[in-house]
């Protein structure tokens, strides 16, 4: 049984990350609709918390969200075997796209699909917006909606560093989530 699942794991990752054009927030939505929808391997909150993770962490999101979503689906090893199905499919294509970069460089029908794929890869950021906002206006609490409005304006246009932007989010998430720990004992 543990074999099918590392077969699949490594087998879903591949096919996401060879299918995939546009970096790791295209993938993001990809992933939830597998391991989520799919297989119900992960719940709906927790591939929110596990993308969150993965923007998060320094490095490449598609190839934290697999790490995570690995882990938590089948341990170290299917963490493992979860980055090497998600990074094997851009070497391999880097690789074969490198041989042939001189020929396709100033290719008119190439440059045009990659103009097309930049509008597809827009769209699938959209979506990534619109599902990780569903899941923070649900919860009908207000301190989330605010932070998510500063963080939106402070890095649009007040071009604050995004690095100081997430440890102060974070820190208003632990302050938050203490808070509540806190009220919630007090109400036992």
């Amino acid at each position: 049984m543990k074999q099918k699942t590392f077969i699949k794991l490594f087998l879903s990752t591949f096919q996401l990350s060879a299918c995939t054009f546009g970096g790791g927030f295209v993938i993001i939505p990809l992933m939830r609709k597998k391991f989520v929808d799919e297989l119900h391997w992960i719940e709906e909150q927790e591939m929110m918390d596990l993308t969150a993770i993965a923007q998060c962490s320094p490095g490449a999101i598609a190839v934290n969200a697999s790490i995570l979503v690995g882990y938590h689906v089948a341990g170290v090893l299917g963490a493992l075997i979860t980055v090497l199905g998600t990074v094997l499919p851009p070497l391999i294509i880097i690789s074969a796209i490198s041989f042939f970069y001189f020929a396709f460089r100033d290719n008119v029908i190439v440059n045009m699909a990659m103009t097309g794929m930049l509008a597809g890869v827009a769209a699938v950021i959209c979506d990534v917006v619109i599902t990780m906002g569903k899941s923070i206006f649900r919860k009908k609490r207000i301190l989330p909606i605010v932070v998510l409005v500063v963080s939106f304006i402070d890095v649009r246009f007040m071009k604050i560093n995004i690095i100081l932007i997430i440890l102060f989010c974070a820190i208003i998430g632990v302050a938050d989530t203490l808070y509540l720990c806190r009220k919630e004992r007090q109400a036992l």
